[in-house]
């Protein structure tokens, strides 16, 4: 019994008891950290398999989609086979290119709207009877209009 009285004994006891607390709070920290590896783990692999059911969804969408546009660019190149349709198409073009010359323009406008006034005033000429139609002339007469035949008489004359 004299190694109760030795305070090196103590000294050990006391270390090799805090030693196996140390060890128990240190497993029960890998258990923790375990566990919470496997909590990401499932976590991770919830998430990848929705990001993948979506990914596969947009992956869908985008075919259908692609599959969509490839119709309706073949609708409407189809529907450009039809002279109606083409001149739907010109008109709308000339809109658009109206549109955007008025706006970037500055001295367009009043010229555009000046020839336009002009060209409504001709059609309605020709609608009331008052003149004949001039594109009826050009067509019967099989020359260019008077804009271009006045261009080409100028060259025909050197």
């Amino acid at each position: 019994m004299d190694f109760l009285n030795n305070s090196f004994y103590w000294g050990l006891g006391i270390g090799v008891v805090l030693g196996l607390i140390g060890i128990g709070f240190t497993i029960m920290r890998l258990w923790d950290t375990k566990g919470e590896v496997r909590r990401l783990k499932r976590h991770l692999a919830d998430k990848l398999e929705l990001e993948s059911e979506a990914t596969n969804r947009l992956r869908l969408d985008l075919q259908e989609l692609k599959q969509q546009n490839e119709n309706l660019r073949i609708k409407v190149a189809n529907l450009n086979q039809f002279p109606d349709k083409r001149l739907q198409r010109e008109l709308e073009i000339y809109a658009r290119a109206e549109r955007f010359m008025v706006s970037s323009s500055p001295g367009f406008p009043a010229v555009w709207e000046e020839a336009k006034r002009s060209a409504v005033t001709d059609l309605e000429h020709e609608e009331n009877g008052k003149s004949l139609p001039k594109r009826v002339f050009n067509a019967l007469l099989n020359r260019p209009s008077s804009k271009s035949s006045n261009s080409d008489s100028g060259h025909d004359g050197a």
